[in-house]
C-alpha cells in the first residue's frame, strides 16, 4: 500500500507560479512498487489529464506539450517526495492536481496506469 498526500496547492494570478508537493509513504520505492510517479489534473467537466511524470530511478522526465518549458518535475529521494514547480500559470490551468505512483518505470501519460493515487490539491489561476 503506498500513500500520497499532495500539498502545496491555492490561487495565483495569472503569470505567477506555485510549487507542489507530494509526499509518498508505505511500500513505495526499496520493494519496487512505485517505480515513476505522475501529475495529473482535472477541470470541472473535463478529464483527468496527464501534466507531468519521472521515473523514480534516475530522474527521467516527461511532460505534456502545453507545459514544457514552464513546468518541472523533481523528486527527492531523501524525503520521498516529488514536486511540480509551475511557472507562467494560466487560467486554463485551474484545476484539481493529483500525484499518482505507478509500478512500472516506463513513463506513462495513462492514468489507468497508476495505481495510487493522492487526494488532490486546488489551483486556482485567475485572469
Amino acid at each position: 500500500q503506498v500513500q500520497l498526500v499532495e500539498s502545496g496547492g491555492g490561487l495565483v494570478q495569472a503569470g505567477g507560479s506555485l510549487r507542489l508537493s507530494c509526499a509518498a509513504s508505505g511500500r513505495t520505492f526499496s520493494s519496487g512498487v512505485v517505480g515513476s510517479m505522475g501529475w495529473f489534473r482535472q477541470a470541472p467537466g473535463n478529464e483527468r489529464e496527464f501534466v507531468a511524470a519521472i521515473r523514480w530511478r534516475d530522474g527521467t522526465t516527461d511532460y505534456t506539450e502545453s507545459v514544457k518549458g514552464r513546468f518541472t518535475i523533481s523528486r527527492d529521494n531523501a524525503k520521498r517526495t516529488v514536486y511540480l514547480q509551475m511557472n507562467g500559470l494560466k487560467p486554463e490551468e485551474t484545476a484539481v492536481y493529483y500525484c499518482a505512483s505507478h509500478r512500472s518505470l516506463i513513463l506513462s501519460t495513462t492514468p489507468a496506469d497508476y495505481d495510487y493515487w493522492g487526494q488532490g490539491t486546488q489551483v486556482t489561476v485567475s485572469s
